[in-house]
């Protein structure tokens, strides 16, 4: 038998059985209180939400950025930062506005664990081809009954302990983001979003054009990006891109809510980089790595 595929049935059978349990109780009198991953709450309430994208271990421009950002994307599949860099910058400001997000390079516990234990709120999983590593996302990304992270020793609950006890309140606040960015990626849209526990599904756009050999506005391109929001959508999940410019102006942009990059909630704008132009002249431009 498939443990994979198995965990996705008792991850179906648990949801099943609470959404059954929660029909038969009595109305809240008081309404749910909002998360304090600010970055889920808002996508829920049907938002757009952007990021800058942190590369270097740099404890003074982290917190400065973050005042300004709907969450920060610490880039840990295209840079060469460590989790102990990390670590230390969420430490430095946890509560300076931006949810701190990391970028792995790969679905494996040993890298969930970390990110989730140095006290990131979400973490963003590449080049998701397939239901397995969907499926590798999900479980580690959650505490049992949903999932199979162990309990650690981090700084996580010391940071987060807003809601009650952090173990109690981490499932929900927790959001988990997988990119596709393949063509056999489009084609299994569907049952990865489909994935119990995977919140928001985006599209990678650069490589998405490097995988399928076509151009960013091709006719071939625009039909693999619009199979995979209509995927994502009728598996109820939220979409978006990876390359911020796509959040207006496009035919999918409506429907569009997470992207790296973009837009400041108040308008700051960063400096820009000596003998580069800097992001100050083009807040929506993406990373190397991301570009159209």
């Amino acid at each position: 038998m498939n443990l994979r595929f198995s965990f996705a049935a008792g991850l179906g059978v648990v949801a099943l059985t609470c959404g059954l349990a929660l029909s038969q109780q009595p109305a809240p009198s008081t309404a749910r209180p909002k998360l304090y991953n600010t970055t889920k709450q808002k996508l829920l309430e049907g938002k757009q939400v952007f990021s800058f994208t942190q590369s270097k271990f740099d404890i003074a421009q982290y917190c400065e950025y973050a005042k300004h950002y709907d969450y920060a994307w610490f880039e840990m599949q295209h840079s060469t930062l460590e989790f102990r860099d990390v670590e230390a910058m969420i430490a430095a400001c946890p509560k300076a506005g931006a949810t701190p997000m990391i970028r792995l390079p790969d679905a494996q516990e040993f890298h969930i664990q970390h990110a989730t234990d140095i006290g990131a709120l979400g973490v963003i999983v590449p080049t998701v081809d397939d239901v397995s590593r969907a499926l590798e996302a999900a479980k580690w990304s959650h505490y049992p009954p949903m999932g199979r992270r162990s309990a650690g020793s981090g700084q996580a609950a010391q940071l987060w302990n807003l809601a009650g006890p952090y173990r109690e309140s981490f499932n929900d606040n927790m959001l988990v983001v997988v990119m596709i960015e393949s063509p056999t990626g489009v084609a299994n849209a569907y049952e990865i979003a489909r994935v119990p526990g995977i919140d928001v599904v985006i599209t990678g756009n650069n490589d998405m054009s490097s995988f399928s050999g076509y151009k960013q506005g091709t006719p071939e391109y625009e039909q693999l990006i619009t199979k995979m929001h209509d995927d994502v959508l009728k598996a109820g999940k939220i979409w978006g891109q990876a390359n911020a410019t796509y959040a207006k102006g496009h035919p999918l942009s409506k429907d569009a809510k997470f992207f790296q990059n973009g837009p400041s909630n108040d308008g700051w704008m960063p400096p820009a980089r000596p003998g580069r132009g800097g992001r100050g002249a083009n807040p929506n431009a993406p990373p190397p790595g991301e570009t159209p």
